[in-house]
């Protein structure tokens, strides 16, 4: 029995992100990689003291990192670091290519990035602080989780994942400039 228990951590632990165009899968990164994209949009996400929303797109078939984007709302309301990535994603690369994409992000992703994102037609995205958490850091949120966004879209499959570096990030949010 305790064979068998070793055997499975051992292969979730060996997976690894792929797609595969003949049979349109993903497979997700071992929690290391999802860790490692992670920081580095939290290190996005510091540029920002007040509203610490960061975000990069990586590129699943080569592992690199695409795109980065932090929250600019107070220039344009509609700037949160979700949409800012895909803009210099979109500036950098074109409007294409989304289907070999996946985007962390510091915080869930609001409806209106939620949206985006699936508009688009991302293969994936990653979360660290839930909605909840980001209330509590005093950020008020639309009570529509990413999850309600991507169940309400039929059309499009994305990978869906939360909690990466959560307990982090809700310190982040709790400690924010006010």
């Amino acid at each position: 029995m305790l064979k068998l228990i070793f055997s499975l951590l051992c292969i979730t632990a060996i997976q690894s992100i792929s797609f595969s165009q003949e049979n349109n899968e993903l497979k997700i990164f071992t929690q290391i990689k999802h860790e490692e994209y992670m920081r580095i949009a939290i290190d996005e996400a510091k540029k920002n003291e007040s509203y610490p929303f960061g975000a990069v797109i990586v590129n699943i078939e080569t592992g690199m990192i695409v795109a980065k984007g932090v929250n600019q709302s107070s220039k344009n309301p509609t700037l949160h670091g979700e949409i800012v990535c895909m803009n210099n994603y979109v500036e950098k690369y074109g409007n294409k290519n989304w289907r070999k994409l996946v985007l962390y992000t510091t915080g869930e992703p609001c409806s209106m990035c939620m949206s985006a994102l699936i508009w688009a037609g991302i293969r994936g995205v990653v979360y660290a602080s839930s909605i909840n958490g980001i209330e509590a850091s005093g950020i008020k949120q639309i009570s529509i989780s990413a999850r309600q966004v991507k169940e309400s879209s039929k059309f499009v499959d994305v990978f869906l994942l939360g909690g990466i570096l959560q307990k982090e990030t809700d310190v982040m949010f709790l400690n924010r400039k006010k």
